[in-house]
């Protein structure tokens, strides 16, 4: 006897966007960018510091999209997106897609001393385990963390944001592509080749947390126009060190770009102080006060891309349009 046909599984009913209190001001931008109204939460601290939170409108059957970047503070902001996904997950939604424009502990991702966890992968664990069905992540500071999660995960780049940006605005002839590191050689080259010019690289060793020393130049910098190509500036001092290296190389200016403006400690004044040109961000994390401070800082939107990625993910279809 033959067993009765399965039910197609149903379809969302609809999709809607939250935030956390980690970058309302990016989750409103994504809103107005495909025309939604950002859904209603109530988020209040206990006076011991505990999170607590209600979702204030019906989600049940939803495709839900939890904007949530995990900056400063890190673990509060953490443990918000946490109770978030499981308030969305025990409310009934149909699928909870944690959005990420900057993951907190990325940094963290291998075992590289004794005694040492490794902590990208314990927060992707704990995002699984609250309930999130896939993750779209931004510039994830090592690529491999994607394989971290059991579930669907979605790596955007900020480089055609990026790339659009200084498109003419260097003669291609006297500009180099320049990456901080070796671990950032595969986004540098991604940068010269869509912006046809060479590319250079900073041999440094890294001597504590935080504390780097520039080593040697690899590659002509002399009489070239630098643009050092990174995913994030924490606390300026690594990005300092380089721009000295490269105009000690020879180089006529170092601009420079990273996706994500950490900018702890005192990162805003060593910019200011520095002969760096300029510094190129996105606003994956809110970083106002530090714009105000800086005059050198530049930020880019990252909002529409991560829309037209929101869309995509929902409607079912490709986003590899949005790669680089």
């Amino acid at each position: 006897m033959s067993s009765a046909p399965k039910p197609a599984r149903s379809l969302f009913t609809e999709y809607k966007i939250f935030s956390g209190t980690a970058n309302p001001a990016l989750a409103s931008d994504i809103c107005r960018a495909l025309n939604v109204p950002l859904g209603e939460t109530m988020i209040k601290c206990f006076a011991d510091g505990e999170t607590h939170l209600q979702i204030q409108e019906n989600v049940r059957g939803a495709d839900v999209f939890l904007v949530q970047p995990t900056c400063s503070p890190v673990d509060h902001h953490l443990v918000e997106l946490l109770l978030m996904i499981d308030a969305f997950k025990r409310a009934s939604a149909e699928r909870i897609t944690a959005v990420l424009p900057y993951y907190g502990y990325a940094r963290q991702d291998r075992k590289d001393r004794p005694r040492m966890p490794i902590s990208a992968k314990l927060v992707a664990s704990l995002i699984e385990r609250a309930g999130a069905s896939r993750v779209l992540a931004l510039d994830l500071h090592a690529a491999q963390i994607q394989g971290f999660f059991d579930i669907p995960v979605d790596h955007l780049f900020a480089a055609p944001v990026m790339v659009e940006y200084f498109k003419g605005r260097f003669n291609r002839q006297e500009l180099t592509v320049v990456s901080p590191d070796a671990g950032g050689v595969e986004r540098a080259r991604s940068f010269a080749k869509r912006l046809n010019c060479p590319l250079a690289i900073i041999d440094k060793r890294r001597t504590d947390v935080n504390v780097a020393e520039v080593m040697n130049i690899i590659g002509n910098v002399h009489g070239k126009h630098c643009l050092i190509v990174d995913d994030l500036v924490d606390t300026a001092g690594t990005l300092v060190k380089g721009v000295e290296a490269l105009l000690g190389a020879g180089a006529k200016s170092v601009t420079a770009c990273a996706t994500h403006p950490v900018l702890s400690d005192n990162a805003v004044e060593r910019i200011n102080a520095s002969p760096l040109e300029e510094l190129v961000v996105t606003d994956s994390i809110p970083h106002v006060a530090q714009s105000e401070q800086c005059p050198k800082l530049r930020t880019l939107s990252v909002a529409p891309l991560l829309a037209r990625a929101i869309q995509s993910i929902h409607e079912g279809g490709s986003i590899s349009t949005l790669f680089v």
